[in-house]
């Protein structure tokens, strides 16, 4: 009886591989990699709207005759324009994401699934360090098993 009292309270400690938390040196860590990425992603933004939106047809094609502008090349220009406002929209739900990851370290709930209450994998936050979900969660809401409560 002595050894089942031993092992019943190994199960549960947050010292099991699954259950642990992340160190305060990983958070720093992580809160690094989320301050670059939003850095780079604000950079990106600006290289955007700089190169698409700021452009005149004229800048942006360098034509210099007064022929009148072809109905082709106008399409081609809203393409781009739409295209490029498609990019900084993704980009805006990302920086999003890295700024609501970067309240959840603050919060001391950083690398907690938001759907089971379960560690996220270090790997998944390495790839990813803004994510609210374990692999296991987020393929399930990709299925359409569960959908997202927000």
């Amino acid at each position: 009886m002595a050894k089942e009292r031993e092992k019943t309270p190994k199960k549960g400690t947050s010292s099991s591989g699954k259950n642990r938390r992340l160190s305060a040196k990983d958070l720093k860590l992580f809160q690094k990699k989320l301050l670059e990425k939003r850095i780079e992603i604000l950079s990106d933004v600006d290289e955007i709207e700089d190169e698409t939106l700021r452009k005149s047809r004229l800048d942006a094609t360098g034509d210099l005759s007064n022929m009148p502008i072809h109905m082709a090349d106008i399409g081609t220009d809203n393409y781009e324009q739409e295209f490029a406002l498609g990019l900084m929209d993704g980009e805006r739900k990302i920086l999003s994401e890295i700024h609501e990851a970067l309240q959840r370290i603050q919060d001391g709930n950083y690398g907690i699934c938001e759907g089971t209450g379960k560690p996220i994998q270090k790997t998944r936050l390495k790839a990813q360090p803004w994510t609210r979900y374990c692999i296991e969660y987020a393929r399930k809401l990709e299925n359409g098993e569960i959908t997202e409560e927000e």
